[in-house]
């Protein structure tokens, strides 16, 4: 069958597809637009299921804020270069502008929302990815609400942003600077009794390991050194054999250092002091909600003393986040 250039146009206007996917369903559909575009759609489908365990670890975060309600989403691909295309931009804010619009409970309800031109967000994800070639995935999607809502997008790359909800409205580079912070340094909370509780049992239990570790290392490295022994020279079976090699150690010393890192430390793992342990644990617990959590962090835009807590109330001290959500491409 001929098919002919103003054809293959009309449907690539149609379409969105490039010229020779066009032309070949044009082709197979024997000419039958409403066909050639089923074709297309299939094909991206295929494209699709062909590229399901492909990274995404480019794209685009996008967020919307409408008064008290806000949502922020990623649209994922797999190259820099399609994630600035024109077409996959145009794609994330179409599908931003359609979550802001009809707030939908999580990701999977979103991908089933219509965009403005009918298609619905899965659909079109879909066909994006036939065109490209390239994997395009929903990341992810949250919604909030607040009196007074900010966002920040990384203005470099687009792969970073943040929603921050406040209880009343606060002065907006103090706003802009607290969304700031939550993207560069990923708080797992606002402060540390809304920290889940499986992250503080973790981090304990973490804490216990590490400090149990460090006393008992503590201890065999005493004893190498009343032996005469460098214990930076053994504190790996392979430091042991590349350093009796060299002639740091002799086997002498080698076996030595074996018996005395074998017996030191069962003996000493055997008469752990639980109190000074649990006392560690919880200073290195205290550390982590200083570190890791929004209200205690150091305010980066502060004067490096000023904890984001301390900056906000230093303005008004009635208001406090209550809620933040973010999203990167490079965690």
């Amino acid at each position: 069958m001929d098919i002919k250039a103003a054809d293959v146009m009309k449907l690539r206007q149609m379409t969105g597809a490039g010229m020779m996917d066009c032309k070949k369903a044009l082709i197979e559909a024997e000419g039958d637009y409403a066909r050639a575009q089923e074709i297309i759609r299939e094909k991206g489908k295929l494209v699709a299921a062909k590229r399901a365990d492909r990274e995404t670890t480019e794209g685009a975060v996008v967020a919307r804020i409408d008064g008290d309600k806000a949502i922020i989403l990623c649209l994922g691909c797999e190259t820099d270069f399609v994630s600035k295309n024109a077409e996959f931009q145009a794609l994330a804010n179409a599908i931003a502008d359609t979550a802001i619009k009809n707030l939908p409970a999580d990701a999977e309800a979103l991908k089933a929302c219509p965009l403005a031109d009918g298609r619905t967000v899965e659909a079109a994800i879909t066909e994006q990815t036939g065109k490209t070639g390239e994997k395009h995935v929903l990341v992810g999607y949250e919604k909030i609400e607040a009196p007074f809502i900010v966002s920040y997008i990384h203005a470099i790359n687009g792969k970073l942003g943040a929603l921050v909800g406040f209880n009343k409205e606060v002065p907006a580079d103090l706003a802009k600077g607290v969304a700031m912070q939550v993207a560069s340094m990923n708080p797992v909370a606002i402060n540390k009794d809304s920290v889940p509780q499986n992250i503080i049992d973790n981090e304990l239990t973490v804490a216990v390991e590490k400090t149990k570790e460090e006393l008992v290392r503590k201890a065999v490295n005493s004893a190498l050194e009343k032996a005469g022994i460098n214990p930076a020279h053994v504190d790996s079976e392979d430091h042991i054999a590349s350093n009796t090699a060299k002639g740091w150690l002799t086997p002498e010393q080698a076996d030595q250092a074996r018996e005395i890192i074998k017996t030191v430390s069962a003996e000493k793992s055997a008469n752990l002091p639980e109190a000074m342990i649990n006392n560690i644990a919880n200073g290195r617990l205290n550390k982590f909600f200083k570190e890791s959590t929004l209200e205690e962090q150091e305010y980066q835009m502060g004067d490096g003393k000023t904890s984001v807590k301390a900056a906000i109330t230093a303005v008004d001290k009635e208001a406090k986040v209550t809620v933040f959500k973010r999203f990167s491409l490079n965690d």
